[in-house]
Formats: structure tokens, sequence, C-alpha cells
């Protein structure tokens, strides 16, 4: 029992430090922040709107994606988990 604790008490340190030692991530490629910056620095209305809402679009694109699957799956083995209940 006091193992299991352990264990517990240990994976959540471990998970708060991990949340709370991060790092600036430059994902983008080279030439997409190099386009973005150079927008931005300029000040242009027109292009930098168009490619911000379309960096910003695809962000959300790859946010959303593994939630809805997660979702699915989750969906998926509820009902099933009720139709083996309702068989029993």
């Amino acid at each position: 029992m006091r193992q299991k604790l352990n264990r517990i008490v240990t994976a959540v340190a471990l998970a708060f430090i991990l949340m709370f030692a991060t790092t600036d991530a430059y994902s983008q490629c080279a030439m997409c922040r190099a386009t973005v910056e150079s927008n931005v620095g300029t000040g242009s209305d027109a292009s930098g709107n168009e490619v911000g809402s379309g960096l910003n679009m695809g962000i959300l694109y790859l946010m959303v994606v593994p939630y809805l699957l997660i979702g699915t799956v989750g969906f998926l083995w509820y009902k099933n988990s009720r139709k083996n209940a309702n068989k029993a």
C-alpha cells in the first residue's frame, strides 16, 4: 500500500515539475517564421492577416484532431460497454 502511494506521489510530483519546466518552442519552419516576423515588423495588414490567420487555423486544426479522436474512441467504448451491460 505504501509503495503504491509513493508511486502516485512521485508521478504527481513529476507531472508538476514537467508542467512548469517549459521552454519556448520555435516550431515553425524557417520560412513561415521569417514571413510572419517580417509582416508583423513592417505592419502590413493585408498579407499579415492572411499569414497569421492561416497559421492560427493550422494550429487549431492540429489541436482539435486528437480531441476528436479520443472523444470518438471514448464514445464507442462507452456505447459498447453499455451494450454489454444490457446483455448481462
